[in-house]
């Protein structure tokens, strides 16, 4: 089918669905068709991956497995970088950030690389140990679909962001197949704010992409355990502290995270960082196998009664038995699992941090549970109930998103069991992580650009102005080297009393006003023999299209001036006034109430 032929056909079902689909109606049969597509390349990015690890692991000796993993995280994330540099030409990195900044400041336009890219370039990093999650890329997918599918039947900037957040919940709960995880995880991370009219089609497409998987897969999750011991009340100190202790590790992994992505990506050179990122993680990988991938394997053995397995491709594998060994060595992984993430995605890898924190939570609970139980010489609480509540509280506070942890281990353990200690350490690792770190990793690059304003309605309005498109030209330009004279001719046929003093490099020397020249301007004497930069002023301050709104909207309460040059490269492109930034963002509430 021809692009002309589709666009005729597409045209007529537009055509067709106003005169028959309401719009409630569209939006949610679209949200369907959004969380179907979400649930299919969540099922399909999950099989390619475990598809390719077999591959890779078949014939692995229990005994040499670890030589491999010096290899393959190199392999994989060489290939990922030459693969998304010069065949899909697309960045990776952290995607669920680009999502948010996409929502922020491109109107909910994804572009529609993103619809495969961060699928190819993740199943890449992962499958070949790249210690990292699916499920960011997985969002971003879903994400990515339904930014184009909303623009290709023509819906608004709302209605687009809805569409978005259908597709991440459609992913999210086609993974885990956590249908209720999938809507709460976009209400919390995804959209700023949840309307009922915006409820819905997200439920909608949760349930479908849950479908999907169910249909396509079973019960073949990326992660799923039954409970096998009871929650008892007396357990309750227990978990408390185990929330503060979550909340500790979850602000170590998003510091140490941060500052090792950012060290690494001074590197330059993107096949040298990619060189150097390898070769550290694979070394990593070598000492502790368990940080090899996801690490979902690992949390099953340590839920499961198998915790010695975790040793048997490491340097310790003779040392099953005895516990002390097995703490510490999860210790270790502890400490360094926040090291393999940044290395991985800031080397040039493709994955998300959803995987790691649930990783980083469930050792922690373990840990937690072994050394009380150690202490007190017999089991006072339950390992694998321990390692699960971990879990939840990792995530809680390395995504500050505590009701999607909450719910997804809830679903993901068939039951509700845990749902009274869940909420307990959700909570008081949200509050322990949010006390040292306001915001998550998925933010904290935005927010300290100013790209992504939360919980200020009047901020996220400025916020999305764009200055180069209320840029003011028609000031009437002068020379320095011009006379009072013809300055005065200017003045006659402009309506602005701002004059900006502009050389021939294009570049603001000064400014005159109206106010400047008034009790000399009808001079005679004077328009012929006075300069027109002996009478400028310099600039209260100067703006640039870079900036953000914040930034120049303090600029203007600091100089108390309504009127600002714009520069951009040391060129003078025009000038900023506060009415038309006023004017500019009373229109864009108007807007957005009707909508």
């Amino acid at each position: 089918m021809t692009k002309k032929l589709f666009n005729d056909y597409l045209l007529k079902f537009l055509i067709w669905r106003l005169r028959y689909i309401s719009d409630r109606n569209f939006i949610l049969l679209i949200g369907g068709i959004v969380g179907v597509l979400s649930g299919f390349a969540a099922v399909t990015l999950k099989v390619s991956v475990h598809s390719i690890e077999k591959v890779l692991t078949r014939n692995f000796d229990i005994n040499y497995a670890n030589y491999f993993y010096l290899a393959f995280p190199l392999i994989g994330i060489v290939l990922t970088t030459f693969v998304a540099n010069y065949i899909i030409k697309d960045r990776t990195g952290h995607g669920i950030t680009k999502v948010l900044y996409a929502i922020s400041k491109r109107s909910g336009i994804i572009q529609r690389v993103r619809m495969y890219s961060h699928m190819v370039t993740s199943a890449i990093t992962v499958s070949f140990g790249g210690s990292v999650g699916l499920e960011a890329p997985i969002v971003v997918t879903g994400s990515a679909i339904g930014s184009n599918v909303s623009l290709l039947v023509h819906l608004d900037q709302r209605k687009r962001n809805i569409m978005i957040g259908c597709g991440a919940a459609g992913a999210i709960s086609a993974i885990f197949n956590s249908p209720i995880a999938g809507v709460i995880f976009c209400m919390e991370v995804i959209l700023a704010e949840v309307r009922i009219s915006t409820f819905v089609p997200l439920l909608i497409a949760s349930v479908c992409g849950s479908l999907v998987s169910l249909s396509l897969l079973g019960d073949d999750v990326l992660f799923s355990f039954q409970l096998k011991d009871q929650f008892s009340t007396t357990d309750v100190p227990y978990y408390f502290l185990l929330g503060i202790a979550s909340g500790l590790v979850s602000v170590y992994f998003t510091r140490l995270n941060y500052k090792i992505e950012r060290a690494i990506k001074k590197l330059n050179n993107i096949f040298g960082r990619a060189l150097v990122g390898g070769v550290l993680l694979g070394t990593i990988i070598f000492v502790f196998p368990p940080i090899y991938g996801e690490g979902y394997t690992t949390i099953k053995l340590l839920l499961t009664d198998r915790a010695n397995e975790v040793l048997n491709t490491s340097l310790f594998s003779g040392q099953y038995s005895n516990i002390i060994v097995l703490l510490l060595f999860l210790i270790g992984v502890l400490l360094i699992k926040p090291v393999a993430s940044a290395l991985t995605l800031g080397s040039g890898g493709s994955g998300g941090i959803f995987a790691p924190s649930l990783f980083l939570g469930g050792i922690s609970g373990f840990v937690f549970a072994g050394i009380v139980n150690h202490i007190s010489g017999h089991q006072v609480i339950s390992p694998s109930n321990f390692t699960l509540v971990g879990m939840c509280g990792a995530m809680s506070g390395i995504l500050h998103a505590p009701l999607t942890a909450i719910f997804l281990i809830a679903e993901i353990t068939s039951g509700y069991e845990l749902f009274v200690p869940l909420m307990l350490v959700s909570a008081i690792a949200f509050s322990t992580s949010s006390f040292f770190e306001s915001n998550s990793l998925y933010t904290k690059h935005l927010i300290e650009r100013g790209d992504l304003i939360q919980y200020d309605k009047d901020r996220q309005v400025l916020s999305e102005i764009d200055l180069a498109k209320i840029i003011e030209k028609d000031l009437l330009r002068i020379k320095p080297e011009a006379t009072l004279g013809e300055l005065v001719k200017l003045v006659k046929k402009s309506k602005r009393n701002i004059f900006p003093v502009v050389n021939k490099e294009e570049e603001l020397v000064g400014v005159i006003t109206l106010d400047d020249i008034r009790e000399i301007m009808f001079d005679k004497e004077a328009q012929e023999s006075v300069a027109v930069d002996s009478l400028m002023s310099s600039a209260p301050a100067y703006v640039s299209t870079h900036e953000n709104m914040q930034s120049v909207m303090r600029k203007f309460e600091i100089t108390n001036a309504w009127n600002l040059p714009v520069i951009d490269n040391g060129k003078y492109k025009g000038f900023i006034s506060k009415s038309r930034i006023f004017n500019t963002y009373r229109t864009k509430l108007i807007r957005q109430q009707k909508e």
